[in-house]
């Protein structure tokens, strides 16, 4: 395992030309998302006041992954990702503007609100198919590893600073302004992606068999993997026990600490400095020997930290319960993601990296869905620590097969084809 503090992995990944014109304008890009995820997430509690109806725009927001990213997972391994990646970045603008002009107008409601939401969450659909599978064909087979997780780390520095600025000018301006920064930063990520070129192409072309065939034969592949399919498995328990909580922090600052959007963005920037760190640790390593373990523990942690963070009313404890939270959401989702790279075949690459789309996305919204609803009758806090006992389930399955899973995904590293 790599030292911490070992950065020759991370600067030889920058040095790929491809990959850093890539990151650089994500980077910029990811600042804006962040902003309007908080700014979409408080505008909706102060329209509505209601824990049922952040679920809502958390369903729409990412429900539409579960119907399409299959779907998606197919087109990317059929077209060039890179040129996918641009239409849906540009789609992404659109809405961002619109929200913007809407908000100024004075005319958006909580209906019109879910409405663009749900159409960027059928965009990111074919985004995330396109974002997962266009990373490993921008660099070289070796630097793969510390790439994904590079993605990660500015991710997450993107949500860590994306959040606090949102939360200040909510407060200061209006939510307005957030979505005209992130449509701006929108169109800096569209440019940069223009510069980029794909050092491999793992298209197939125009398969005999239908689009539905070829997604049905991903989803095979991914449940008979012995490694794959119980994987996923684990980012599930994740996806719908952990990170619903960080879709319904607006309710729980407003309902539960009392609190306003400054505070909500000092929330999910805590929580974003817990997943840097992890994400930072991750692109060091280099490896993903020994990631196994580490992907399964984040089961534990995240457990842990959900019943930490539901405790208790005091803001101080909740700061801490969502730093740890945060850092078990990267490192099991994260993590998950560059095993799958590791151990899929290149021409199935598009298909079954889409169904970790689909259930890191979608599934979250079920979660929140279910969570939020609940809420309106027991409270937030007892709703998401159901959340804790789902992750305490399957690791209780997953550990019995850790070794089968271990020889899977670390075994045997995917050949370019």
């Amino acid at each position: 395992m790599a030292r911490l503090g070992n950065l020759k992995n991370i600067t030889a990944a920058l040095k790929q030309p491809n990959f850093a014109w890539y990151i650089s304008g994500g980077s910029i890009a990811l600042f804006g998302i962040w902003a309007q995820r908080l700014t979409i997430g408080w505008l909706t509690w102060e329209l509505t006041q209601s824990g049922f109806w952040l679920g809502m725009m958390a369903f729409a927001d990412l429900f539409p992954t579960v119907l399409l990213t299959p779907i998606a997972g197919v087109v990317a391994d059929r077209v060039d990702r890179r040129i996918m990646s641009i239409v849906t970045q540009s789609l992404g603008m659109l809405q961002a503007f619109t929200l913007g002009g809407l908000t100024f107008l004075g005319l958006i409601d909580e209906w019109l609100l879910l409405l663009l939401t749900f159409f960027i969450g059928v965009v990111w659909a074919f985004n995330t198919a396109a974002r997962l599978t266009m990373v490993p064909n921008l660099i070289e087979a070796e630097h793969v590893s510390s790439a994904i997780a590079l993605d990660s780390v500015v991710f997450n520095i993107a949500r860590f600073i994306g959040p606090a600025i949102a939360g200040y000018l909510y407060d200061a301006v209006g939510p307005e302004m957030s979505f005209l920064l992130n449509g701006l930063t929108f169109s800096i990520f569209v440019f940069t992606l223009y510069k980029c070129r794909m050092v491999r192409d793992e298209r197939r072309g125009i398969s005999k068999s239908g689009v539905f065939a070829q997604a049905v034969e991903g989803i095979r592949y991914a449940a008979r993997h012995p490694g794959i399919g119980p994987i996923l498995i684990v980012v599930t328990a994740l996806a719908l026990g952990v990170k619903p909580i960080l879709e319904l922090l607006p309710g729980v600052t407003g309902a539960v600490y009392k609190l306003s959007a400054t505070e909500l963005g000092w929330m999910m920037s805590v929580a974003a400095v817990g997943a840097i760190l992890g994400s930072f640790w991750l692109a060091q390593r280099g490896t993903p020997v020994g990631l196994t373990r580490v992907v399964i523990g984040t089961l534990l942690v995240g457990a842990l930290s959900i019943f930490a963070f539901t405790a208790t009313d005091r803001f101080a404890m909740g700061l801490v319960g969502v730093f740890f939270i945060g850092t078990a959401v990267v490192l099991g989702g994260t993590g998950t993601q560059t095993l799958m790279q590791n151990a899929v075949d290149g021409a199935m690459r598009g298909r079954v990296m889409s169904l970790y789309g689909l259930i890191y996305r979608g599934v979250p919204a079920l979660g929140a869905l279910a969570m939020g609803s609940a809420a309106e009758f027991i409270g937030f806090q007892a709703s998401l620590a159901g959340g804790g006992i789902v992750c305490i389930g399957v690791l209780i399955w997953v550990y019995g097969r850790r070794h089968v899973v271990i020889q899977a995904l670390e075994g045997n590293p995917s050949a370019e084809s």
